[in-house]
């Protein structure tokens, strides 16, 4: 699975989340405005010196932003957990992905993935229990369809109160559960853990389990392999980067990132590779 953002979107959403305008990026690193321009409609960057200003300038890794518009880095392909299920969906043709987490017949699903249909036949076939829904934000394309996952089964819905007015459609207020950091759901014998991770959107929670031998993180769109998502409003990029930077990157190396788009990843390679991570 290709990365979710190459270069040149990583360029625009630096630079959009900063308020800065390709002028003032012009000025900063001594580039031509159309050079920038074009680099952020995914022209190729001449050679690494010019990748190095625009990181330089924008407050990103200089070597990690190398790593993925000159060596073309992509991370290694992670096995799913025997207890994750993907489901995959589309809205518009842009591809999205949700999770069923489960144990010992109880199971939890984590964003929709505009797919309700599929998180449905998946309970139907293993025979699960579903207790609950876990939001990441509220977006449509992670959260749409909760109401005929509802009509199913009735169970609480976990999401931060700042995306309540996100959704399209609001599930009653008593199976609404706006969970704090480090609220606990028990799904089997396993306890998923709540990060409240603003920056994406203002109510943006991930939700880790610490396996033993599989650790996993349930990210959305706060990360995706060697990027973040765009954060809305720009307002809160500063608030987003603290949130990867203090909430994810220090979880354990072996932590499986799983994101609502693109590939899955690792603590240990957005580590090496992320330019959005701590700059030393």
């Amino acid at each position: 699975m290709p990365l979710e953002d190459d270069f040149s979107d990583i360029l625009k959403k630096a630079r959009t989340g900063q308020g800065l305008s390709v002028g003032d990026v012009a000025r900063m690193t001594g580039l031509p405005g159309g050079d920038i321009t074009a680099l952020e409609r995914g022209d190729r960057p001449r050679d690494r010196a010019e990748v190095r200003a625009l990181a330089k300038a924008l407050g990103l890794r200089a070597e990690s932003l190398e790593q993925i518009a000159i060596d073309k880095w992509e991370p290694v392909a992670q096995r799913m957990p025997p207890w994750v299920e993907m489901v995959h969906g589309s809205i518009n043709g842009y591809g999205v992905q949700g999770y069923i987490l489960h144990d010992e017949g109880e199971a939890l699903l984590v964003d929709t993935a505009y797919n309700a249909p599929a998180m449905l036949d998946l309970l139907r076939r293993y025979r699960l229990r579903l207790i609950g829904i876990c939001l990441t934000h509220g977006h449509a394309d992670h959260a749409d369809g909760i109401e005929q996952i509802l009509g199913r089964h009735e169970v609480p819905v976990y999401l931060g109160s700042e995306d309540l007015d996100l959704l399209s459609w609001q599930p009653r207020t008593d199976l609404l559960v706006v969970p704090g950091d480090g609220f606990s759901i028990q799904v089997g014998h396993r306890a998923v853990q709540c990060l409240l991770t603003p920056g994406h959107t203002p109510g943006g929670i991930c939700y880790r389990v610490d396996d033993a031998q599989w650790p996993v993180c349930f990210v959305g769109d706060t990360l995706f392999a060697g990027s973040i998502g765009r954060s809305n409003p720009k307002e809160l990029y500063s608030t987003h980067l603290d949130s990867v930077r203090r909430h994810v990157l220090t979880l354990s190396p072996d932590h499986r990132l799983l994101p609502g788009h693109g590939p899955a990843t690792t603590v240990e390679e957005e580590l090496d590779h992320n330019p959005f991570g701590v700059i030393q």
